[in-house]
């Protein structure tokens, strides 16, 4: 069975890399070697080397991994947390023509 290629626009290559980036420097500010982290989070060098280099391919929960083992687990529940456009979307859909059902007294 072939492998499927994955397609990455260039605005979320940019954004995995930028990802990457930061990982690396939270990395390097805490003094850890690539060794401790991927042992750490239990994961081989080369997975975590791809991580620091924005790979599409590493799965998120290596990412995630990672992040625990630099004590920034808890900025992974800020993804889409702020759903600005899917709220306005809610709303526009919200129709106030509409009456509440009728009571019915038992």
């Amino acid at each position: 069975m072939t492998k499927k290629e994955i397609v990455i626009l260039p605005k979320t290559k940019r954004i995995l890399d930028e990802l990457g980036d930061h990982m690396k420097l939270a990395r390097l500010r805490r003094k850890l070697s690539m060794e401790q982290v991927a042992e750490r989070a239990n994961i081989s060098r080369p997975t975590l080397l791809a991580i620091e280099k924005g790979a599409p391919t590493v799965s998120i929960g290596s990412y995630l991994l990672v992040l625990q083992v630099l004590g920034l687990g808890k900025d992974f529940l800020l993804i889409a947390k702020d759903d600005e456009l899917g709220r306005k979307l809610q709303d526009a859909q919200m129709s106030t023509n509409e009456r509440a059902p009728k009571r019915r007294n038992l």
